[in-house]
């Protein structure tokens, strides 16, 4: 079997080869989960550290809605890359896509437009909206980098090599380090440009870094004879942008979760205290939910179009989510979720005992992540994304409903209101899912 064609080996799976898949890509999550806590550190250590650290994180969000309409292209490759010429033919709107969201991002940078944004809009003062206009300018390429190494990644996972997309993470996180410390002691630039141009360098090195590590691949797609590619030939254009739209409104709205937290907690009872422990406890849940989110490429790949390797894969992802869950728990439920929040995390005590509650409540969040992870993954697989976006414009809208309960009609503390929220919301996501791929018959 040619490594490229993993996807449609139809052979029963193991529990051995799923983790071969799903460990690389565990990792790489896990990894890019320290990537803003480094960033913030060492903003933090450079003069007028407030400001700048608000700067980036409005600089950086930005740059992330701007890039959300390319986050999905590593389930597209992964998906529709089975022959040279769907190679091509999705290459071209890769890079077409990628095209447009540089052109978004270089309007948005233009010092009125960023004006009207940053201070008419958002509000922010003339200080920190400089510093973020500045550092703005260093995230151009960031959307269309993003785009163009997800490509290159999906064919990866979909060869066979899940470990390559791990290699390429070292790369970035290596480049943004000495990057950031390199713009930070050589070049003395504001924390907020330091940060922003050290993610800008690391994305493109792993862009650069997948697309060298792709090339064999590449090789071997481009060489397949015409008559080996029915399925390229019938891939249109039409059928990738009908295929691919849902997945791009499904990764915009996905966006909108975080400001919508933190709209609900400025206005809750104690806000100060809410938003302070907001990216602690959300940030420790965030470490045992990598474990699904690594799983829905996992799946894609190695699915096939019987219900055998889907059993087995479904059974892995609730095992997963299980383990992940209980994982979490042992520390939110025992004296190391206040050793956690007040040593590692650096809250001092009154915060660290305020944060209890509210980590606790996130606990279901792993298990619910691994479940819409497969259900995700098997439509994807069967080419059936349009429940995707509807399930997280539900998501969306369950989550602003149970905040609007908690937070305006029950008066709730904003933290308290984030477990049940986000729990509520993920799992009516779930379920939309669910009863989308009965509906749809899209495997067993």
């Amino acid at each position: 079997m040619r490594r490229h064609d993993i996807a449609a080996d139809t052979r029963p799976l193991t529990t051995g080869l799923i983790l071969r898949f799903w460990l690389p890509l565990q990792a790489t999550w896990l990894m890019m989960a320290a990537e803003s806590p480094f960033l913030a550190a060492v903003i933090a250590r450079l003069p007028g550290a407030k400001e700048n650290l608000a700067a980036f994180a409005v600089a950086s969000a930005l740059a992330w809605i701007v890039e959300s309409p390319v986050v999905m292209m590593l389930s597209a490759s992964n998906t529709l890359v089975r022959d040279g010429v769907a190679y091509r033919k999705l290459l071209r709107f890769s890079n077409a896509l990628n095209a447009g969201v540089t052109a978004v991002m270089a309007v948005l940078i233009v010092p009125p437009v960023f004006d009207l944004v940053a201070r008419r809009i958002m509000g922010l003062t003339p200080e920190v909206a400089g510093l973020a206009g500045r550092a703005m300018i260093w995230l151009l390429l960031w959307p269309g980098a993003i785009g163009f190494r997800r490509f290159y990644q999906g064919i990866l996972i979909r060869d066979g090599r899940p470990q390559a997309v791990t290699y390429g993470t070292v790369v970035r996180l290596a480049t943004m380090a000495a990057t950031g410390l390199l713009l930070a002691l050589a070049f003395r630039l504001p924390g907020a440009s330091v940060g922003a141009g050290a993610l800008g360098a690391g994305v493109l090195a792993e862009g650069a870094a997948s697309w060298a590590m792709a090339r064999s691949t590449v090789r071997r797609l481009r060489a397949m004879p015409e008559e080996e590619c029915g399925f390229g030939r019938a891939l249109t254009q039409a059928k990738v942008v009908r295929f691919y739209a849902p997945l791009a409104l499904t990764s915009f709205l996905s966006f909108f979760v975080n400001p919508l937290t933190t709209f609900f907690l400025a206005r809750g009872r104690q806000p100060i205290e809410s938003l302070a422990v907001l990216p602690v406890i959300v940030g420790l849940a965030f470490i045992f939910r990598t474990s699904g989110i690594a799983l829905q490429e996992v799946v894609i790949a190695l699915a096939g179009d019987g219900p055998e390797n889907r059993r087995t894969l479904r059974r892995f992802a609730l095992g997963l989510g299980a383990a992940s869950a209980a994982g979490l728990a042992a520390i939110v439920f025992t004296p190391l979720g206040t050793a956690w929040y007040a040593t590692i995390s650096g809250l001092p005590p009154d915060l660290a005992a305020f944060a209890v509650l509210p980590g606790a409540l996130l606990v279901l969040l792993p298990f619910l992540e691994s479940a819409l992870s497969f259900e995700r993954a098997i439509l994807v697989r069967s080419h059936r994304t349009a429940p995707i976006s509807v399930a997280v414009a539900v998501q969306l809208a369950v989550t602003a409903a149970v905040f609007t309960l908690l937070v305006f009609v029950l008066k709730s503390v904003g933290a308290v209101a984030i477990g049940p929220a986000l729990t509520l919301g993920y799992a009516c996501g779930l379920g939309v899912l669910l009863l989308a791929r009965r509906m749809l018959g899209s495997g067993q």
